[in-house]
């Protein structure tokens, strides 16, 4: 009997996905995002093994960024705006729509 590697999902997990997800498209991005977080988990495991937390929680942050928060997209808008004022019209009006909202969530 052949070993099932350690990242394929099992059936159950498939037909769950299958219920889910409509397209092709979406059930294999699903598969996708599991098995590169079976690896990731698999890496920080190992890297428990030798407890190194610093370096469990770097790997996670590289391999599984955050999206950047409205504040932080909002700065960055302030630096394309300052940089670029007088070259990028549509996106400075952009960015004046993302500053603005932004600062709407913002508490007074």
């Amino acid at each position: 009997m052949t070993q099932q590697h350690p990242i394929t999902p099992p059936p159950e997990l498939i037909e769950q996905w299958m219920q889910v997800h409509t397209t092709k498209y979406d059930l294999a991005r699903q598969a996708a995002q599991w098995g590169a977080d079976q690896e990731l988990e698999a890496c920080c495991e190992l890297l428990n093994d030798f407890n190194t937390f610093h370096l469990r929680e770097l790997l996670r942050a590289a391999r599984r960024p955050k999206p950047p928060s409205l504040k932080e997209q909002a700065l960055q808008a302030l630096e394309r705006f300052s940089v670029h004022a007088h070259a990028y019209a549509d996106e400075m009006m952009k960015d004046f729509d993302l500053i603005s909202r932004a600062l709407e969530q913002l508490d007074d």
